[in-house]
């Protein structure tokens, strides 16, 4: 597996995009909903073909009819870090640097410095 890096996340995508591959397969498979709510990091990690940091904690939340649940990502600390136009814009806009709001605010930009 590889480490996550911009180069090996799809550009086009964004986070909705790739919660909406996790969501329909939950939906359709009942063994992946158990193992995705029970292992949500690994099957993550298999199911995009990265390695993600020993120290990140991924966790699952079931809406029901009386809870919605919205995340506010962290906001990514930038004094350290230069980014390119490009990646820039991906935070911005929503694109592939914003599927890494959905792993860790915290690793987002290190993984392209």
């Amino acid at each position: 597996m590889s480490q996550v890096t911009e180069q090996n996340i799809e550009k086009d995508k964004t986070r909705k995009d790739f919660e909406a591959v996790i969501i329909a397969k939950a939906w359709k498979d009942e063994a992946y909903k158990q193992e995705l709510l029970s292992n949500p990091k690994a099957v993550i990690e298999r199911e995009f073909g990265v390695e993600l940091p020993a120290e990140l904690q991924v966790n699952i939340k079931v809406e029901d009819p009386n809870n919605l649940y919205f995340v506010l990502p962290t906001k990514p600390d930038f004094s350290n870090v230069e980014l390119t136009d490009e990646q820039l814009e991906a935070a911005a806009g929503g694109g592939a640097s914003a599927v890494f709001s959905i792993l860790s605010a915290a690793t987002i930009f290190i993984h392209f410095h």
